[in-house]
This record gives structure tokens, sequence and C-alpha cells, in this order.
């Protein structure tokens, strides 16, 4: 690769001293101008072995595959965060509380609870320093798919668990109510789901949008 006389950036418009990550983003490009299903996988199998190479950013942070097995994981970080919290009575007084104050009808404080869900499990897999979680094939070029298996798996665990244990139809609450007692465990089986799927790093597996094709 030649470089100008004065010792900037090469000529091809590459960074001047290319990393292990910038490799990293050549291939993933590369990938993307793959139309051959053998060819990308070839590309992946070296993106996978870069990715494992020491000083890779990648090595210990970056996430770009969402797979079966990142769901799962959700599911079993919602589980072990949600369980503990249904035997509790609390959760039918919290519950009672975001009904407390209405406008318009509109519950206030369940509305920010939901809202205060949606926010936690965006900051965590997207904003917090845990992981450098990537973006690809986004619902409608804007949702990420991830956030979406998130909030999906924890909110269907947090139902499915109050239903299974008997604590959703207890001392015979309205719909409202119901709804109420879900998104106190949802808060729990979200950050669970979160922690579940990223935490263990990049996933073994072929991505869920390379099966949809």
């Amino acid at each position: 690769m030649t470089m100008d006389d004065a010792g900037r950036s090469p000529v091809d418009g590459g960074p001047e001293n290319p990393d292990i990550d910038d490799l990293l983003t050549k291939l993933e490009a590369l990938k993307e101008t793959v139309d051959d299903p053998k060819e990308v996988q070839k590309v992946e199998q070296t993106i996978s072995l870069v990715e494992r190479m020491p000083g890779s950013g990648a090595f210990t942070k970056r996430i770009t595959k969402y797979t079966s097995r990142d769901i799962a994981q959700s599911f079993v970080g919602a589980v072990v965060f949600s369980l503990p919290l249904l035997v509790e009575d609390g959760v039918f007084e919290i519950a009672e509380w975001f009904l407390e104050i209405t406008v318009g009808g509109i519950p206030v404080f369940l509305v920010a609870n939901v809202l205060f869900i949606l926010g936690l499990t965006a900051g965590l897999l997207y904003y917090a320093d845990f992981r450098d979680v990537q973006m690809k094939h986004p619902f409608f070029g804007v949702i990420p798919r991830r956030y979406v298996g998130v909030i999906l798996v924890s909110f269907l665990t947090a139902f499915g668990t109050m239903v299974l244990w008997g604590r959703l139809h207890e001392a015979d609450p309205t719909a409202l109510e119901q709804l109420s007692r879900v998104t106190v465990i949802w808060a729990a089986a979200a950050l669970g789901a979160v922690i579940g799927d990223i935490l263990p790093g990049e996933s073994t597996g072929t991505d869920l949008s390379e099966r949809s094709k």
C-alpha cells in the first residue's frame, strides 16, 4: 500500500494505521456485496476468525449477529430475573399504585413504567458500554431486530409466568390491573433479557436474517 510523501492516509482512502477493527469493517462491507451463499459463508468464517484474534476490539465486545441462541439466552435471563418477584405481594401494591393517578383516563405511572422499560432496554443494548452491539437489517429500516426480540421475549415471559403461577387472576382484577401487574414483572424480565442476550458475547450460529432469505 503506497503512502504519499507527507505520511498521510493511503491513496485508497483507508486509514493511515489500519488495525484489526478496520479489517473487520472492510470484511463486513464485503459481505454485504456478496450474493452467493457459499461466498457469504466464507466471508463470515473469515470474520469469525479475525474476531478471535488478540488485539481485536471485537474479541470481547463486538456483537453483529442476532441468532436463535440470542433469543434463548434472553428467555433464560428474563425467567431468572422475574421469578423472584412472582412470589411477592408487593407486585400487586405497585400495580395498584401505577393506576392511582390518571390524566384524561390514562394512568400516568403505568405509561411512565412502560416508557421506562423501553428506554432501559434500548440504553443497555446500544448505549451502555457492555458490548458494541451492531444494528443490522432493522425492521422497516429503523427498528433494531434485537431490540424488538428482547422486548417481546421479556413481555411474553412476564405474562406467561404470571399466568402459569396463578398471579395474574388473583383477587379478580380488571384487565387494566392485570396489565399493570404484568408491567411490574416485565421491568425485571427486560433487564434479565438484555443481560442474558449480550453479556455472553457474540453467539454462534446463523443470523436470523440469513435464515429468512
